[in-house]
C-alpha cells in the first residue's frame, strides 16, 4: 500500500542536546528523517533546541523550530503550524517521553493531532517496566524475576522480602539508564532507587533480578503494519551482564550464538514487536543468556529508533530511520527498495561477510574524582565503530581509532595497565579491562582463569590470545618475511603497533610493506554478503586480493571527520564536516569522506560521493589518500584529529588543503604565537612559556598569582588550570606537561572579572569576513565550551568591538589563513587581551551559523578551494541581526555521582542548547530550560557565596526578593542579606545539628541554588550541596554573571509572555 494522503503535514520531535545516553546518533535519524519524509512530499516542521546538528540547518525541514522540547513549547508550535500529525519515535527517549506527555494532557486530541511511529499504548507497553512484563508473560516469553515500586518504602520490602542482593534498579522512560544501578546491599538500594525514582517520567522502577555475568544479545527489528518483519542484525555485547550496552564492546554480527539459540532469539523478537503494538518502524530488542543453562530471557526493548539502530544501519548499510519513517507514513517494506544495491526490496533481511566493532569513548580524565567502575548507568560519551574480515582485525582497527594514544591493543596500550593490580582490573568493571586481559594473557593466566574472573565468553578471550601470539611471532622472528607481515596486518596489525614489536619506526614498517606489495584493498558494504551489486560506494579496509574501489574521472578531495565524540570535540565538527562535503559537491568536486564514528551524519552512506569507514591515523589516512589519489585533503573541519596528522602527511607528500600546517602550528605553538602578537602590537596577559616545572616556578613569581596554566596543541581545554596559590602550582603544571608532551607550556597571568569573547571569521589570506563576535555570560577563566554566550554581543562598547575585529583580521592574514579562524579574547577595564586562536572549524560554527543564516563551514570550504571573500559576496557585508541567540552548555554532572558542578578553564559539556528571542532575558531562560535548568517564577532560593562575592550577593536577594521568591542561606550569607533589610531563612551548616539546605532539598523545599564556590579547590561541603542539587535535577548557578542573567531572565518572563518562532522566520 503507498504513503497515506490523508496527512500532508508532519511535525518530528528531535532529541535535544548531547548527552551521555542521547548522542548525535539522533542527528543521524532525525536527519534521514526529514529528507525521507520531504522526499514523499510532506511538509515538514520540526523542534528541537541543539543548534550543532544538520538536523536544524534551515535546509532540513521546512519549518525548523530551535525551542525548548517542552510540552508547552510543542503545543505553540501545533497552535501555530496545524500540523496532521506529529511523529516521535526518531528523537530518543526525550521525543518519545514528551510525546507521551502531549497524549495524557490530552493536547494532540484537543488539535486533532495523530501520533504516527509508534502508538501511545505500544510505547506504554515497551517502556512502562511492569506492563512491560505483564505483556512479555501474556507472549509466553521468560523475562527477569522483578517487582516495580513507586517509594523507598517499597524498595526496601522488596528488598527484605523478595529478592537477593546484588539487585538491579531500572527506572521506567529514561535514556542510558540514567538513574539505575546495581546495589550490593540497602542503603545502596534505598540510594539508587531514590535517584532512580527522580529520573523516571512515571516515578517508577524496577527491582530486578541480577543476572551479572550472563551473556547479552540485541535484536535490531523492523516491522510493517501487514506484519512484513525483519531482523536487520544480531548485536553481541562481548562484556557481560551488568554493564550498559551503550559502554559495552559490541560486535555483529554475533559471533558466540549458536543457530538454535540465534532462530529463539529471532523468533522471540518478531513476537514481542507484535504483543508490544510495534506496527510501523524499528525497535531493539535486548536478551539475556545464562553461559551454562542457556535459560534465555528478554531485558528490554525500545519502541523507536536507538542508539543501537544507528550502530546497526551503519554496520549493515540498512537505513533504519529513513526506512522508519516512511514506514509510519503507510508504506509497507516490500514497496521500499534497498538504497545499496537498488534492486532488492527492504524486506529482505540484510546479510553480512565481515566484522563490526563498536568501542565506547570516555573521558573520565574531565572527572578525577568520579567512579570509573562500569555499571547499568551509562558513562561513555561517544563511540567509534571499525569494520574487518575477522574479529580481530576489526578489534584493533576499533582501538586505534579511539585516539587515546593507542594503535591498536598495543605496547602502548598495555602500559595503561598497573600490573600490581591486574586482577583487580579483571574482576572489576572497568574501562581498561580488555587491555587488562590480554596482560593477562601474557603472563601466562589460563583462558580458563580469565573466564573465571571477568565472565567473557571464553572465543572472545581466545581471539585476544591469538593477538598476543602473533605479538609473539612478531617479536621472535628474525627477519619479518611477507607471509608474517601478511598475517599481522589481516589480524589488525597497524604499522606502528609491529614497529613497536620490532624496534624499529612506523614509516620503516611502511617501507618495509611497500617494498613486499602488501597493500590493503577496499572493500563494499553492501547489505547482501556479495550477492548483488551495491551501487553505493561505502568502504572499510582489508588485506585480501580484490580492490572495490570505483575510481571517477571528477577531481576527488579527501575530507578527515572529527572520530569518536569526546567531551572539547563533538558534534559541532561532524556539522562542519557535513558542509564541507556539501560545498565540494555543489562546486563539482567528488568528496570523500573518512571517519570512525558511527553515530554521525558524515558517516552516513548518502552524505558523500564515498565514505571510508576507518580509522583516523597517519597509515590509514594515507592508504586510502595512495588509493584514491585525491587532489588534496581538507584537515580544518574535524577539530584536533586531523590537525594532528597534518605535519606527518604533509612529509609524506599530501596535499594540505586550506591553511598550512605550518601556519597552524604559529597558532597552536604557546611560544611562537606570543612572538606573532609582539610582532603585531597586540596584547596578551602578561605570559612566558616554560619547559619545566623549576622554569613554571620562576615564570610564576615573576608574573604573581593568579596565574593560568595551558598546555599546547590540545583541545577542549585538557589540562588546563588557574593557580591561585604557589601549593597549586606544581600538581597543574605537572597535568599540563602529561596532557601535551614534548611541548611548552603557556603560563600567563589570568585576568579576574574580565569579559570573555570568542570571534568565528573567514579568511582568504587577503581579506577577512567577522562571521560573528559572541560575548560569553560567565567571566573569564570559564572554558568557552562550557560558558553561556551571546550574539550580538551585550555590554561592549561599538569601538572595542570594532578594535577586536581589526585585531582578528590582522593575526588571520599574519597567518595567512584560508578558511575558518576562531579568536578568543578578555575584555577588561575597556582594554582586551587576546588569549588564544585557533585556524580551524571551532565549536561555534554552527551556532553563529544558525544565529546569523550564514553558512560559515559551506563558505570557508569554497575559500579552501580557491574562492575570495569578494566572490562570495562577503566583503563588507554585515548580517542585519534583531534577536538574540544564546548558547547555553549541557553538563554531565547527573551521571557521576559525587563530582562538583564548578566550572573552569577545563571543558566538561557534552553538548549545547541554544535560546532565540529578540529579547535577550527570553532567549537566554529559553536556553536554560532547554538545557534542563528549569528556573522557577517562585519559589525558594538558597543563598551562598563566597566572601568576594558577598557584596552583590545583597543586590541579587533584593531583586529575588522583590519577586516574591523566600531567602535561604546559612549564616555568613543571611548576614550580609539581613544588612540588606532583606528577611532571609537561616540554615545549618553541614558541618552543624539541626536542618541543613540538602535537608530541605530532599523535602522539596529549594527550587533554585545560588552557590559560588570559595576557591579553586571547594570545601567538602559545598561539593557535597551541589551533587544533591544535580542528582535533585534543581537548577543551581555557580558565578555572579549567571546569576544576574538568571534573576534578570525571571523576571522577564514573569511579567510577559513568550512564542515560538521558526528560524525561517527569523532570517526572511
Amino acid at each position: 500500500m503507498p504513503k497515506r494522503d490523508d496527512i500532508e503535514h508532519i511535525l518530528i520531535i528531535g532529541s535535544g542536546p548531547i548527552v551521555i545516553g542521547q548522542a548525535c546518533e539522533f542527528d543521524y535519524s532525525g536527519t534521514q528523517a526529514c529528507k525521507a519524509l520531504r522526499e514523499e512530499g510532506y511538509k515538514i516542521s520540526l523542534i528541537n533546541s541543539n543548534p550543532a546538528t544538520i538536523m536544524t540547518d534551515p535546509a532540513t525541514a521546512d519549518r525548523t523550530y530551535i525551542e525548548p522540547i517542552t510540552v508547552e513549547s510543542v503545543e505553540k508550535i501545533i497552535i501555530k503550524e496545524k500540523p496532521d500529525a506529529i511523529l516521535p519515535t526518531l528523537g530518543g527517549q526525550t521525543a518519545l517521553n514528551t510525546a507521551m506527555k502531549l497524549v495524557e494532557k490530552g493536547i494532540l486530541e484537543k488539535y486533532n493531532v495523530e501520533m504516527i511511529g509508534a502508538k501511545y499504548d505500544a510505547i506504554l507497553r515497551g517502556e512502562e517496566r511492569d506492563l512491560f512484563k505483564k505483556t512479555m508473560k501474556e507472549a509466553g516469553i521468560e523475562t527477569l524475576k522483578s517487582y516495580e515500586v513507586h517509594n523507598l518504602k517499597e524498595a526496601k520490602e522488596v528488598a527484605e522480602i523478595k529478592l537477593d542482593f546484588p539487585i538491579i534498579v531500572r527506572p521506567s522512560f529514561t535514556l542510558g539508564g540514567t538513574g539505575g544501578g546495581i546495589a550490593k546491599n540497602m542503603e545502596e538500594l534505598l540510594q539508587i532507587a531514590e535517584g532512580g525514582l527522580k529520573a523516571s517520567l512515571t516515578t517508577e522502577v524496577l527491582l530486578e533480578e541480577s543476572v551479572f555475568g550472563w551473556k547479552e544479545f540485541e535484536m535490531e527489528v523492523m516491522r510493517d503494519k501487514n506484519d512484513n518483519a525483519v531482523i536487520i542484525c544480531a548485536i553481541e555485547n562481548m562484556d557481560p551482564m551488568g554493564i550498559h550496552t551503550g559502554d559495552s564492546i559490541t560486535v555483529a554480527p554475533a559471533q558466540t550464538l549458536t543457530d538454535k539459540e540465534y532462530q529463539i532469539m529471532r523468533d522471540a523478537s518478531l513476537k514481542i514487536l507484535r504483543f508490544i503494538g510495534v506496527e510501523t518502524g524499528g525497535s531493539n530488542v535486548q536478551f539475556c543468556i545464562h553461559p551454562e543453562t542457556g535459560r534465555l530471557a528478554v531485558i528490554e526493548m525500545n519502541p523507536r529508533v536507538s542508539r543501537s539502530s544507528a550502530l546497526a544501519s551503519k554496520a549493515t548499510g540498512f537505513p533504519i530511520a529513513k526506512l522508519a519513517a516512511k514506514l509510519a507514513t503507510g508504506y509497507t517494506l516490500d514497496e521500499l527498495p534497498n538504497d545499496i544495491t537498488k534492486e532488492t526490496p527492504s524486506c529482505f533481511e540484510p546479510s553480512i561477510d565481515y566484522v563490526v566493532t563498536k568501542l565506547p569513548r570516555f573521558t573520565f580524565e574531565k572527572f578525577p574524582s568520579a567512579d570509573h567502575r562500569l555499571g547499568v548507568s551509562m558513562k561513555s560519551v561517544g563511540e567509534t565503530m571499525a569494520i574487518g574480515r575477522n574479529f580481530k582485525e576489526s578489534l584493533q582497527k576499533a582501538f586505534r581509532s579511539l585516539e587515546i594514544g593507542v594503535d591498536g591493543l598495543d605496547l602502548k596500550a598495555e602500559k595503561k595497565i598497573n600490573t600490581k593490580k591486574l586482577d583487580d582490573y579483571l574482576n572489576t568493571t572497568c574501562t581498561e579491562r580488555t587491555i587488562a586481559i590480554k596482560v593477562a594473557l601474557k603472563k601466562g593466566y589460563s583462558i580458563e582463569k580469565v573466564h573465571k574472573m571477568t565472565k567473557l565468553d571464553i572465543w572472545f578471550i581466545d581471539q585476544i590470545l591469538q593477538i598476543v601470539e602473533i605479538e609473539d611471532e612478531l617479536i621472535k622472528s628474525t627477519d619479518m618475511d611477507k607471509e608474517l607481515l601478511l598475517k599481522a596486518k589481516r589480524n589488525g596489525f597497524s604499522d606502528e603497533q609491529i614497529g613497536q614489536l620490532r624496534n624499529i619506526k612506523g614509516i620503516d614498517v611502511r617501507k618495509i610493506r611497500k617494498s613486499f606489495n602488501v597493500n590493503p584493498v577496499y572493500s563494499l558494504v553492501d547489505t547482501c554478503a556479495g550477492e548483488f551489486e551495491a551501487l553505493t560506494p561505502y568502504y572499510y579496509s582489508c588485506y585480501a586480493s580484490k580492490t572495490e574501489i570505483k575510481k571517477s574521472n571528477k577531481d576527488s578531495v579527501l575530507v578527515l571527520g572529527s572520530g569518536p565524540n569526546r567531551i572539547g570535540q563533538g558534534i559541532e565538527f561532524d556539522y562542519s564536516c557535513v558542509h564541507t562535503v556539501k560545498a565540494l559537491q555543489e562546486m563539482g568536486y567528488e568528496a570523500i569522506m573518512v571517519n570512525s564514528n558511527p553515530e554521525t551524519v558524515s558517516t552516513d552512506y548518502d552524505t558523500s560521493d564515498k565514505l571510508y569507514f576507518e580509522p583516523l591515523t597517519f597509515e590509514d589516512v594515507m592508504n586510502i589518500y595512495e588509493a584514491e589519489e585525491p587532489i588534496g585533503i581538507i584537515v580544518q573541519m574535524g577539530g584536533q584529529t586531523p590537525l594532528n596528522l597534518a605535519d606527518k602527511l604533509l612529509e609524506a607528500g599530501v596535499s594540505i588543503l586550506g591553511t598550512s600546517p605550518e601556519n597552524i602550528a604559529k597558532a597552536e605553538d604557546r611560544e611562537l604565537f606570543r612572538q606573532l602578537l609582539n610582532n603585531l602590537n597586540l596584547k596578551q596577559p602578561e605570559s612566558s612559556t616554560a619547559k619545566s616545572l623549576d622554569e613554571a616556578k620562576t615564570i610564576a613569581k615573576r608574573i604573581s598569582f593568579p596565574i593560568m596554566i595551558r598546555p599546547s596543541f590540545v583541545l577542549g581545554g585538557r589540562a588546563m588550570m588557574v593557580a591561585y596559590e604557589e601549593e597549586d602550582l606544581e600538581p597543574f603544571v605537572n597535568a599540563a606537561f602529561e596532557a601535551s608532551p614534548n611541548h611548552p607550556v603557556l603560563i600567563d597571568r589570568f585576568l579576574e572579572n574580565a569579559t570573555e569573547i570568542d570571534v568565528d571569521l573567514l579568511c582568504d589570506g587577503e581579506n577577512v569576513y567577522i562571521g560573528g563576535i559572541m560575548e560569553h555570560i560567565e567571566e573569564a577563566g570559564i572554558h568557552s565550551g562550557d560558558s553561556a554566550c551571546s550574539i550580538p554581543t551585550f555590554t561592549l562598547k561599538d569601538d572595542i568591538i570594532k578594535n577586536i575585529e581589526n585585531a582578528c583580521a590582522s593575526i588571520a592574514i599574519q597567518l595567512n589563513v584560508k578558511g575558518l579562524m576562531n579568536a578568543q579574547i578578555a575584555v577588561k577595564d575597556d582594554d582586551f587581551y587576546i588569549i588564544e586562536v585557533n585556524p580551524r572549524a571551532s565549536r561555534t560554527v554552527p551556532f553563529v551559523s544558525k544565529a546569523t543564516n550564514i553558512p560559515l563551514a559551506n563558505l570557508a570550504t569554497k575559500i579552501i578551494m580557491g574562492k575570495k571573500i569578494k566572490d562570495l559576496g562577503l566583503l563588507n557585508y554585515k548580517p542585519d541581526i534583531r534577536w538574540y541567540s544564546i548558547k547555553e552548555a549541557v553538563f554531565p554532572f547527573n551521571r557521576f555521582a559525587g563530582v562538583d558542578p564548578i566550572l573552569g578553564p577545563e571543558m566538561k559539556s557534552t553538548g549545547e542548547v541554544m535560546g532565540i528571542d529578540k529579547s535577550f532575558e527570553i532567549a537566554f531562560w529559553k536556553a536554560e530550560i532547554a538545557a534542563g535548568q528549569v528556573l522557577p517564577k517562585t519559589g525558594n532560593v538558597f543563598l551562598s557565596a563566597k566572601d568576594r562575592d558577598k557584596n552583590w550577593i545583597g543586590q541579587i536577594g533584593k531583586e529575588l526578593n522583590e519577586m516574591g521568591f523566600n531567602l535561604i542561606a546559612t549564616s555568613g550569607t543571611a548576614k550580609v542579606l539581613e544588612d540588606n533589610n532583606l528577611k532571609v531563612k537561616m540554615t545549618n551548616k553541614l558541618s552543624e545539628d539541626g536542618i541543613n539546605v540538602i535537608d530541605l532539598m530532599k523535602n522539596n523545599e529549594v527550587n533554585l541554588l545560588i552557590n559560588t564556590p570559595s576557591g579553586p579547590v571547594a570545601r567538602v561541603d559545598e561539593v557535597k550541596i551541589r551533587s544533591e542539587a544535580i542528582l535533585r535535577g534543581l537548577p543551581i548557578v555557580t558565578t555572579c554573571s549567571g546569576a544576574k542573567a538568571t534573576i534578570k531572565a525571571i523576571k522577564t518572563i514573569n511579567s510577559s509572555e513568550w512564542n515560538v518562532k521558526a528560524l525561517q522566520d527569523f532570517h526572511c
